[in-house]
């Protein structure tokens, strides 16, 4: 069963990802009283993507965004075939690292400032998920991502604080209003595309399918809360999902200083509280 969800992820994710995409942008359109393009259209920019010349500042910096698709992909892997989460955890901040050692190596100015906040967001979001491991083997007495699904208690019971915690900062490792600090879809900030604003052609989209894996291994991560009931768990992921493009569609972009300083309260309040209840819980 490892086996055949790595070779899912692999083969199926970034189709699940590209279908994500079209739901947020279909979504995003009927609230704002459009149509909303069709079924394929992430999946025909991608392929357009492929067919354009790529244009570089440096040759680098292509490096780099093939190492974050790479890795993207090694973290997907080890989280499907059940490994231990902290080490998903890292191996998925690594890719990030090289996302934004690419926008520094493409020497402008927004992708640069991009590159800049996008380190911000992963401070401001980093906590929580290294949190929420923590409390996960609280309750699991194991880190394995295999052994948490297997749990047969609710996390949910267990973790509500945790959870909440998750849900907010999800926003933030989207790159969704109002935390879309280094890069956004919407042209309602100064730096649109920021971090990514010098990748053409083939390399954008690399990173548009890096983004699609990375989508599904975090919405997989949020389906442990809830993986006792299988289908209960998809409903929920996907109506949070749909609670994150509400938001993102509802609220203009907060400064930077709001998104670290909140996210770090959240996770004290609710993570660690919740923490600190599971410690001092009778067993």
């Amino acid at each position: 069963m490892r086996i055949i969800a790595l070779i899912l992820f692999v083969v199926v994710g970034p189709f699940a990802g590209g279908f994500l995409e079209w739901l947020d942008r279909k979504i995003t359109a009927r609230m704002q009283g459009r149509m909303g393009p069709p079924l394929y259209q992430p999946f025909y920019d991608v392929r357009k993507l492929f067919q354009k010349e790529s244009i570089v500042v440096r040759r680098s910096q292509n490096f780099y965004i093939s190492f974050f698709l790479i890795a993207v992909i090694f973290t997907g892997s080890l989280f499907f075939f059940g490994e231990n989460i902290l080490l998903v955890i890292f191996a998925l901040t690594l890719a990030d690292i090289f996302l934004v050692m690419g926008a520094y190596k493409a020497s402008s100015p927004y992708s640069f400032v991009g590159a800049e906040r996008e380190l911000l967001q992963m401070m401001s979001y980093e906590p929580v998920f290294i949190l929420s491991a923590g409390a996960m083997y609280m309750v699991t007495k194991s880190f394995y991502v295999s052994d948490i699904v297997a749990f047969k208690g609710p996390l949910t019971l267990y973790l509500p604080g945790i959870l909440l915690s998750f849900i907010y900062v999800l926003a933030i490792k989207f790159r969704k209003s109002p935390f879309d600090l280094s890069t956004s879809h919407h042209a309602h900030q100064e730096l649109v595309k920021g971090s990514t604003t010098e990748f053409t052609g083939r390399t954008l989209a690399m990173i548009e399918i890096a983004h699609w894996y990375e989508k599904v291994i975090i919405l997989g991560f949020l389906y442990l809360f809830f993986a006792r009931n299988p289908f209960f768990g998809i409903a929920s992921v996907l109506a949070v999902y749909f609670l994150v493009i509400l938001i993102d569609n509802t609220f203009a972009r907060a400064k930077w200083q709001f998104v670290f300083a909140s996210s770090w309260i959240v996770a004290a309040v609710l993570g660690l509280g919740n923490m600190l209840v599971l410690f001092y819980m009778p067993r």
